[in-house]
């Protein structure tokens, strides 16, 4: 039971981290008036996001510093959390924040790496 525990939340942290990607690219659309502008914020935002938790938060990350892997998530996840605030998706917001800190909750007292 202890396996099925570690792999859904692992997976629960990995679907969260896709839904804040998703999260930037609908703050950079709905953001901008011109949908060329809407376009570079919908696809550079989540694309940096990636970018950069993919050089520090990432399992295999290719730099290994705690600091920066902690102030990549809160960048990514607050951005999203924020954008999606800022966009008018309050509960969606609050939501996303509510299972965010209950997945990494579950990860931490579990002792699972993520």
């Amino acid at each position: 039971m202890q396996e099925v525990w570690k792999w859904a939340n692992l997976t629960l942290a990995f679907v969260m981290e896709l839904v804040a990607l998703a999260a930037l690219a609908l703050w950079g659309w709905k953001t901008a008036t011109a949908t060329p502008i809407k376009l570079v914020l919908a696809v550079g935002a989540p694309l940096l996001a990636a970018l950069a938790w993919g050089l520090f938060a990432a399992p295999n990350a290719t730099f290994h510093y705690p600091l920066l892997a902690g102030v990549t998530k809160v960048v990514v996840f607050g951005g999203a959390a924020v954008g999606l605030w800022a966009v008018g998706y309050r509960a969606a917001a609050v939501v996303f924040v509510a299972i965010l800190v209950a997945n990494l909750l579950a990860i931490r007292l579990g002792h699972l790496t993520s």
